[in-house]
């Protein structure tokens, strides 16, 4: 019997244009109502994915920032907290601030900025940076912009930066057939941070063993997801090598895949 159920946002829970179809909503619910955790697991920062877990009636416990914490919103208790390197994100702010992209830092249960883009989920730096970078606890660094060359020409800059990795890039970055929207991003953590870390020690705080335990994602960030539970489930809109890494292919984001992979394996 699964005990618990991880799964990303982007991509997977929600359609293209970031909704919940009422279809997902009552699915993952009577899920929740038979005792089974449904558990949001993304890249976005805390208070995001705490919101769209409520919406979704998921689980109180939500893993964030491609694994750099996990958060227990109903008693406001940090279980787990991946803390970057502070020279590695100031040097990550100059390698943004040199071609002036955005530069965004997951702090607290929200996000920090050199620039404002959207006003109800970032907040600007203020003061010197170096004074916020140590004064702060970062747990996953965000590089931005419209402009698809200014990223992908800043990736082998990023990459040399010592403690840190890329977690988690645009699509469009690793499959130039891949639509390239309003925003392009490389997400950058600590190297030992990921979401399959962080459902590892999740469940041993929980006391469930792997086994029982199932992932659904879209994306390479959600591989280290798979290799970690008893089954891994890919989105049929996600990459071809994601979906060879998985155990199970469901039906896309569009067309409400992990509902009907819920109804299939676990309401039946």
């Amino acid at each position: 019997m699964y005990k618990a159920i991880f799964v990303d946002i982007d991509g997977t829970l929600r359609d293209n244009n970031r909704q919940l179809s009422q279809k997902t909503i009552d699915t993952v619910k009577k899920v929740t109502d038979k005792g089974i955790l449904v558990i949001l697991c993304s890249g976005r920062p805390r208070k995001y994915t705490e919101e769209v877990s409520k919406m979704c009636c998921a689980s109180k416990y939500i893993i964030t920032s491609n694994g750099g914490n996990i958060y227990d919103y109903e008693e406001n208790r940090v279980i787990y907290s991946n803390i970057m390197n502070k020279e590695a994100i100031l040097k990550l702010y100059e390698i943004a601030n040199s071609v002036d992209a955005q530069f965004i830092m997951n702090v607290g249960e929200g996000r920090v900025v050199n620039k404002v883009t959207k006003h109800d989920e970032e907040k600007e730096i203020e003061g010197n940076i170096h004074e916020f970078v140590y004064k702060n606890d970062i747990v996953q660094c965000i590089i931005a912009d419209k402009d698809f060359d200014k990223i992908k020409n800043l990736i082998p800059k990023i990459e040399k930066v010592k403690n840190v990795e890329i977690k988690n890039r645009h699509k469009s970055l690793i499959d130039s057939n891949y639509p390239r929207d309003n925003t392009i991003y490389c997400d950058v953590a600590n190297i030992e941070s990921s979401k399959g870390n962080a459902i590892e020690k999740l469940c041993q705080y929980l006391n469930i063993d792997l086994k029982d335990v199932i992932s659904i994602g879209d994306d390479f960030n959600d591989l280290s997801m798979f290799e970690k539970v008893g089954l891994s489930v890919a989105m049929k809109n996600a990459n071809e090598k994601v979906k060879e890494k998985a155990d199970e292919i469901t039906l896309s984001n569009e067309d409400n895949g992990v509902a009907v992979f819920l109804e299939e394996i676990i309401l039946k």
